[in-house]
């Protein structure tokens, strides 16, 4: 087993141990998903980022933590493996954005 898969178990584990599966389902953990998303974009709201990065850096740690959790727990709900995933838009996205044409450009894959 994969490590991302030992630690999907380990998530997995912390839930069934206090009975939340009942509340997980792909819906809510799309939601809690997105909520966790904003949490961590209040730690850059208003600052510049190497500002959040020195004054919440906990904090950041914290959310990207829930976020990820989140992600995993989704991911496993659906049966979709990560890594599988991940390269598959990566792919996708060195389609949209040939090296050639978008190294050094924030443009939109359309723009370029």
């Amino acid at each position: 087993m994969s490590d991302i898969g030992k630690l999907i178990q380990e998530i997995n584990a912390f839930r069934d141990d206090r009975d939340w599966r009942q509340f997980h389902n792909p819906k809510d953990l799309a939601i809690s998903l997105s909520l966790e998303a904003a949490e961590l974009l209040e730690d850059f709201q208003w600052k510049t980022s190497e500002q959040a990065i020195e004054a919440n850096m906990e904090n950041i740690k914290e959310e990207l933590a829930d976020v990820m959790i989140y992600a995993f727990m989704l991911s496993d709900d659906l049966n979709l493996d990560i890594k599988e995933i991940i390269l598959e838009k990566m792919q996708k996205n060195a389609k949209k954005y040939p090296v050639e044409k978008s190294k050094g450009r924030k443009m939109k894959y359309h723009d370029l």
